[in-house]
Parts: structure tokens; sequence; C-alpha cells
């Protein structure tokens, strides 16, 4: 009896122990959060976006075409305000779903004349380098800010690319059989200080989106969900996909969508 009353003791003191333990992170996230959002009363994010809107306007490329004259983000030529959140969504004229980044290079090929293998040479930015297509995006994203999540999830060739964003999130593979699904499909999951969002549930799922494209406070160069969902490929030591593949548009396609209704705040600040 003794030893039982010892054991139960026992576990009580390291069930209390990681409760604290979880209160504590809880309260560093919080803290850090609060910080953040200190920050993004003056986000240099701003500043990417009006250089997004300087390369959106101007006439550029080998046909000396402004974006604004002529790429359709799908509410219209050269109409930004509200396009943002209402991608991925499926173009015709390409014939494929595409989100923002996407849609913007594939415009700056079609329609300006730059060459895609350049292009897709430094998709990524860092400390002394960013893409163009990384500041225009910026500045397509700012003009959905405070609007709500629309992907039109009922048009046949999303829902299908949704179907396979879903399959892609929970696919094992791997040196260490890791799927998205493996950080992100359950609840209460953390990595060290980190809580990790279920990603399969809306009121969740919002925290993949939100904040993107981010400005990286520990590098200091801004960077786009593209780069995020590379990244995530890189973490579970998977070949890193193509550059605006269709396998990260999928994951894109089902993460966003799950956050249909939520509001989106603009481009944020990352860690």
């Amino acid at each position: 009896m003794r030893q039982s009353i010892a054991i139960v003791g026992a576990l009580a003191i390291v069930i209390g122990s990681l409760c604290g333990q979880a209160a504590a992170k809880d309260a560093a996230t919080a803290e850090f959060d609060k910080f953040r959002e200190v920050m993004e009363d003056s986000n240099p994010a701003e500043l990417f976006e009006a250089k997004g809107e300087d390369l959106w306007q101007a006439k550029r490329g080998p046909k000396q075409v402004a974006l604004a004259e002529s790429c359709d983000l799908g509410l219209g030529i050269g109409v930004v305000k509200g396009a943002y959140v209402q991608m991925p969504r499926y173009f015709a004229d390409a014939g494929k779903v595409m989100d923002a980044e996407r849609r913007i290079v594939w415009c700056m090929v079609e329609k300006q004349g730059f060459s895609a293998e350049e292009l897709f040479r430094t998709p990524f930015a860092n400390e002394n380098f960013t893409p163009e297509p990384t500041s225009l995006v910026t500045y397509v994203a700012g003009a959905s800010r405070n609007m709500k999540i629309a992907v039109p999830i009922s048009e046949p060739h999303v829902q299908d690319t949704y179907q396979l964003g879903r399959e892609v999130f929970s696919f094992r593979a791997g040196p260490y059989d890791f799927a998205c699904a493996t950080c992100h499909g359950e609840d209460g999951k953390r990595i060290r200080m980190q809580q990790l969002p279920n990603l399969a549930k809306k009121d969740e799922a919002i925290r993949a989106y939100q904040g993107w494209p981010g400005y990286r406070m520990t590098g200091g160069f801004m960077l786009t969900q593209q780069w995020r969902m590379n990244d995530c490929f890189r973490q579970q030591r998977f070949p890193e996909p193509r550059y605006l593949s269709d396998t990260v548009t999928s994951l894109l396609t089902y993460l966003t969508a799950n956050a249909n209704g939520n509001v989106y705040k603009g481009p944020g600040i990352k860690r």
C-alpha cells in the first residue's frame, strides 16, 4: 500500500513538473507573440511592399510591359486588392492551379518575357539578395490585408489539387519516415519552445498562412510561403522540391483552404 502511494506521489510530481514546463513554454510563446505584435507596428515588410508596387507598375522585361497592365491574378488584369486571399486558384490560360508566387512568376515569363531559368536559379532571399518575385508577392499580399481567406475550393481543379495536397501532407517517407502530419497532424505537439499547430483543423490552419510573406528577424530578409514549404521538405530530409512545383502548390492549396474564413492580417514578422 505504501509503495502504491509512493508511486502515485512520484507520478504526481512528474506530471506537475511537466505541466509547469508546459505552462512556462506557453508563457514564453505568449511573450514572443506580444513582442512580435509590437514589432509589426514598424514592420520592415512595408519596404518590400513598396518595392513590389514599383515593380508591379513598371514597364519591364524584354517585352517592356507592366504587370499592372498584363497580369491577371484572378480578379481581372492588374487587380491586386483581395487577390492574394483567393489563391491558390485555377487559371485557364496556364492550365494550372497557382498560388500568388507561382502566378506572378508565370506573368513575368509569359507577359514580360523574363527568363524562367534565371528566375528559378536563385528563387529565395538571403542576407544579400531579394528576388523580385518576393517583393512582388509581398506587395500583392499586402493588398489583401484584413480580408477573409476565400480559396475557391468548390472549383473542380482546385478541389483535385486540394485532395492531392492532403495526400502529400500525410505521406511518410525519407530517412526518418516523416510526413508534414508528423509534426502538424495532431494537437499539442511542440519543438523546443515552439508550439506546432494541427494544420488539418480550421482554427489552427491559419497559423500556416498568417504572417507570410514574413520578414525574418534573425536574418533580416523577406521570405514567402514557397520558401516555407521548401524548408519543411528540407527538415524532413526529403529532396527539396523544384521551385513552384505542383507538389508545393498542392500543399499550399490544402493548407490555405483549411484556413478559409479566417482573416489575413498581411505580411508579418518571423523569427
